[in-house]
């Protein structure tokens, strides 16, 4: 939509799976574990990386005291701004990174709105996750498979609304937030103690 509607419906040529030796012959398992593309085994090694980011490195700590605490991290000599700034480019990277999979690896086609709220769905999967990685994944699998669910329901034959198992999804989404909002005080404590917080250094 940025560039030009000219570009709709353009089909592209995908990214091929990619069979890892021996593993993808496995019976079964080799064909659920060991059969994707080069994107689905990057999403994983990037929730490794970013997972021991934050938790094992002197960088990851800074990070997350920025957003616990940005007065101490400033009163430390922290660039507060700047590292928030990296954070939300990051954070902007990894979002486009998932359109280009939605793009070119999903449904390699573009088309208005494929995106279908998911950016939405991953916001609430943050909360779903209490700020927790592991669970973060976790969640991100939990809505594939109910996505995945629908399509095997209406190739079953199954007299259901094709809109209702469209619906599945976000109605699952809906779901998780509503059983978490009743423990309104483990999103407190796993959230960053600053979050939504305007910082002004100026006035330190």
């Amino acid at each position: 939509a940025f560039l030009d509607l000219k570009y709709t419906s353009i089909a592209l040529p995908g990214i091929p799976e990619l069979h890892i030796p021996l593993l993808s012959d496995i019976p079964v398992l080799g064909k659920l574990l060991f059969s994707y593309d080069v994107l689905v085994y990057g999403s994983l090694t990037l929730f490794v990386l970013v997972s021991f980011f934050l938790y094992k490195s002197r960088a990851g700590l800074i990070l997350r005291g920025v957003g616990e605490a940005p007065k101490s991290a400033h009163a430390l000599g922290y660039n507060v701004i700047g590292i928030r700034y990296l954070a939300v480019l990051f954070g902007g990277a990894m979002a486009g990174l998932g359109g280009v999979y939605l793009s070119v690896a999903y449904t390699p086609v573009w088309v208005e709105g494929m995106v279908a709220g998911r950016g939405w769905v991953s916001l609430a999967l943050v909360v779903f996750a209490t700020w927790r990685p592991l669970r973060v994944l976790f969640g991100a699998y939990l809505f594939g498979a109910i996505t995945i669910v629908q399509f095997h329901i209406q190739g079953l034959g199954i007299d259901i609304p094709s809109q209702l198992l469209s619906m599945l999804p976000y109605l699952a989404t809906i779901l998780v937030l509503v059983v978490i909002s009743r423990d309104l005080t483990a999103i407190r404590l796993n959230s960053p103690a600053s979050l939504g917080i305007t910082y002004h250094p100026e006035n330190q």
